[in-house]
């Protein structure tokens, strides 16, 4: 059977019933990388020396629409393309722009990315036509020094670019900010007012020990409990019920009138409300970012029966998802708890 005659299936039949895991949790949320490459080298996320992965290894943008629309046939309501840079893959505007469709059907509720920047004064534009309506943009430091020692190969002015790109084509923006001990620790206080200055939300995310890096993970961890403290004690912070879909926890900051969100893998897991899996680039279904438990989806894509390959292979990722993660950094063991690189698995 053809990927066409697949994506017909799908359409008239339908995937198969709910995702529901062993746990009683119903899986409404992926994250889909298109690439394991970056046009910056982030010292937390990529070692400075990389070794991607061979094309050939890749989905290709047809297989990543086939995964994608049987997910969402089978209940998925978020989709987030995601990378490396998921912007650099050559061709990936026109995966959004066949992905749109379910926003056009009700089938999917929000089609959205993670991405450095770099890349939206080129994209933002097509990327809202697609039908896409929030980005998450990384910044982790307003100093422009910083910020090239942070990504190795970026400048700052890449995502102050991207950011004003993505808002003049009517994208609403929230910045992502992995908080680090003696990085940007001092800088929480200006990354809030910066965003919320410029009609943006902002999350911070504790860094996580996931592939050998350049960077010693104990010293740099930095609890966000600390950091919410720290915010506290200038301004005042009202705790949100709201959710976007993901694991951030939300508070209101009431003299800046933005929202400030905490990621917290390490200091405070998130796992007993998860609803989400990863799938990467190369079709490997992670159910869990803290575990190396994966079911191969590109084995059932590229099979003979795919819709009959990929109902088992899903079946079988429901069994297997995890309780929760069991991330720690221990300072006596610099090893990382995973051998793979976010940028993997997808960021």
């Amino acid at each position: 059977m053809t990927i066409q005659q697949t994506q017909q299936q799908i359409q008239s039949d339908g995937a198969g019933p709910q995702l529901i895991d062993g746990f009683g949790r119903h899986i409404t949320y992926v994250r889909l990388s298109v690439t394991d490459r970056c046009d910056f080298r982030c010292t937390y996320c990529m070692a400075e020396q990389m070794s991607f992965l061979p094309r050939k290894e890749l989905l290709t943008l047809e297989e990543l629409d086939l995964v994608a629309s049987t997910l969402i046939a089978r209940g998925v309501r978020k989709l987030r393309i995601t990378g490396g840079e998921p912007l650099v893959r050559k061709g990936v505007i026109g995966l959004f722009e066949k992905l749109g469709r379910h926003i056009d059907t009700g089938m999917l509720d929000e089609l959205t990315l993670t991405t450095n920047g770099s890349q939206l004064p080129r994209h933002a534009r097509a990327l809202y036509q697609a039908g896409v309506r929030r980005v998450n943009i990384s910044l982790d430091t307003l100093n422009a020094d910083k910020f090239a020692e942070i990504t190795r190969w970026g400048t700052l002015d890449q995502p102050l670019d991207g950011m004003k790109a993505a808002q003049d084509a009517g994208l609403k923006v929230k910045l992502n900010s992995v908080a680090m001990q003696g990085v940007n620790d001092g800088e929480m206080e200006a990354l809030v007012a910066f965003a919320h200055e410029n009609g943006a939300d902002i999350t911070f995310i504790e860094t996580m020990p996931l592939g050998a890096v350049d960077r010693d993970r104990a010293a740099d961890f930095l609890s966000l409990q600390s950091v919410r403290q720290q915010l506290s004690q200038r301004w005042t912070l009202t705790d949100l019920t709201e959710t976007t879909g993901g694991p951030a926890r939300y508070v209101w900051c009431e003299q800046t009138g933005g929202k400030i969100g905490f990621i917290t893998p390490m200091s405070h897991n998130f796992c007993a409300t998860c609803n989400r899996v990863r799938l990467t680039c190369t079709g490997q279904l992670y159910m869990c970012l803290g575990h190396d438990d994966r079911v191969d989806l590109r084995a059932a894509v590229r099979s003979d029966a795919p819709m009959a390959a990929l109902n088992h292979a899903l079946a079988l990722a429901m069994q297997q998802k995890p309780e929760k993660h069991d991330f720690s950094i221990d300072p006596a063991d610099p090893k990382p708890a995973l051998s793979r690189h976010m940028s993997v698995t997808g960021g």
